[in-house]
């Protein structure tokens, strides 16, 4: 079977399409579609080996597909029997015409699974949501598979389109390959995806983000964890390309033309590491930006300790210090007794005048 062909994420030759399809140039995905793939998984297919699928809507204008909306459809297939598999067509045709009545200008631009590798049916499937489009529609269905696992670091969507290549391999009737006659099979090609959104889309995304993120989480660990992010999927890039030559070099691939000049392109930027004006001058730039690093470390410290006993001054002079509180506090006790006894010393005097005037009399 054709579909059989469509388990790679590259092309394995240069395709023959035909000139009435176009060629896609990208498939820009909003987080509207993001949002409701994810959710459609988690109701449906989560904790299980099972695949949400469902239809994409927007507008194509020139080779761009902008998929702004979507909605699930009940989609079932065989664990056993890859060939077989059940969409709800009475389902996709009423969510279609409610779509429309709400927003006119979309239409049906492809589908989305959420993989997160093509499967066998997906080119039976690219057929069936082809019937959908409207007629007179020149750009093609995309396909694009939505990857909501948690631990990926890259981009979650990857897009493709169906090519036709002509097969002239095929053997004739009496089993001579020259005397074939060709044959023409369909597979999927890649396109690039791109995440994009209006500015209504950007507002709800930064509101999702503000009870997502973490405020006590500083910007220094926002940028390592961004690098360390980074590393990871460039990691995941070279083992992609590694496993790609390898499958090429023991001929079960066909080797694109494209895909190897991209690779040299890519090996040729890397510098030349036994050059030793280039080693020393890396190490030279790599000392430097430690030093510095080291003095702004030092200089923080200094400025937070600067900081600690400016702070310390400030609070002797509102407050005072524990020792000369409590020594006013007995010197004001100490005052305080003696005008006491100055106080019952003058009683005592009135009171010795005042009985010898008694006496006198």
């Amino acid at each position: 079977m054709g579909a059989a062909k469509a388990d790679t994420s590259t092309n394995d030759s240069p395709p023959t399409t035909s000139s009435a399809q176009p060629d896609i140039v990208d498939v820009t995905i909003h987080p509207l579609v993001l949002l409701s793939a994810t959710d459609h998984y988690h109701r449906v297919a989560r904790g299980t080996r099972k695949r949400a699928v469902g239809v994409l809507l927007g507008s194509a204008t020139r080779g761009s597909v902008d998929a702004t909306n979507s909605f699930a459809v009940p989609f079932e297939e065989d664990s056993k029997n890859s060939s077989v598999f059940y969409l709800d067509h009475n389902y996709l045709e009423n969510m279609l015409a409610m779509f429309r009545k709400v927003h006119a200008k979309e239409r049906v631009v492809g589908f989305y699974s959420t993989g997160p590798q093509i499967r066998p049916n997906d080119l039976r499937i690219h057929e069936l949501v082809r019937r959908f489009v409207p007629a007179g529609t020149v750009t093609p269905p995309v396909f694009v598979i939505i990857d909501v696992r948690p631990d990926r670091e890259s981009i979650p969507t990857t897009a493709y389109r169906v090519v036709e290549e002509v097969d002239s391999s095929v053997p004739g009737g009496g089993g001579d390959k020259s005397g074939g006659a060709a044959e023409v099979r369909k597979s999927f090609a890649h396109v690039p995806s791109l995440i994009g959104a209006l500015e209504a889309e950007e507002v709800g995304v930064e509101h999702l983000l503000r009870d997502i993120n973490d405020p006590t989480v500083s910007t220094v660990a926002n940028l390592v964890k961004a690098k360390l992010s980074g590393l990871s999927t460039l990691t995941e890039k070279l083992v992609e390309m590694k496993d790609y030559l390898t499958v090429v070099s023991e001929g079960r691939m066909k080797a694109n033309s494209e895909i190897i000049a991209n690779m040299q392109a890519i090996v040729n930027l890397l510098p030349n590491l036994n050059v030793e004006e280039l080693v020393r001058s890396m190490l030279v730039k790599n000392n430097d930006m430690h030093m510095v690093i080291y003095l702004s470390a030092l200089i923080r410290c200094v400025i937070a300790l600067h900081d600690l006993v400016l702070n310390k001054i400030a609070y002797n002079d509102e407050v005072g210090d524990g020792l000369g509180h409590v020594k006013d506090k007995k010197a004001a006790k100490a005052d305080s007794g003696e005008e006491k006894k100055e106080e019952d010393g003058d009683s005592k005097a009135k009171g010795d005048k005042a009985g010898f005037k008694k006496s006198s009399k």
